[in-house]
């Protein structure tokens, strides 16, 4: 099959229900989307398919042929960081950083469809994506500010 993966297409030679998350992990190199539970309860997986947060460990890998995936390193570069990238830096989010680039993808998505969320619907939104050091708090922060930077406020 055929997967587009961070604006690169590769010809994949997998079990049509592999999880995506190891079609990443295991075959492609891409090791910034994390394994946490496998059982997509945790939001460690999450990438972007189709413009969409997904849990990675619940899709098999046939069901996202023809779809844009992007993973943590497409959403942007060193050079040029997406804005949710820069937020947690400035709001230095990460402490042990397991969870980011789950947490990272999924405000990304919340910021495409909402660019100026409450703080209520930032905890609804981002709640599934658990953080065992408790960066709550500075992760809510960290997503205003990028919605404030992408709003161009």
């Amino acid at each position: 099959m055929r997967l587009t993966v961070n604006r690169v297409q590769y010809d994949i030679d997998v079990e049509p229900d592999m999880p995506l998350l190891w079609v990443l992990r295991d075959e492609l190199g891409i090791t910034g989307t994390k394994y946490g539970c496998g059982i997509a309860q945790c939001g460690a997986c999450t990438v972007h398919l189709d413009g969409l947060a997904v849990r990675s460990c619940q899709i098999p890998a046939q069901a996202a042929e023809g779809s844009k995936i992007v993973t943590i390193e497409g959403l942007g570069t060193p050079e040029a960081l997406h804005a949710v990238q820069q937020a947690w830096v400035e709001h230095q989010v990460a402490q042990c950083g397991y969870c980011q680039s789950g947490q990272i993808m999924q405000a990304a998505s919340l910021l495409d469809t909402n660019p100026d969320p409450t703080d209520e619907e930032i905890d609804r939104v981002m709640s599934g994506n658990l953080c065992r050091c408790g960066t709550y708090p500075r992760i809510r922060a960290a997503v205003k500010t990028a919605g404030a930077k992408l709003r161009g406020a």
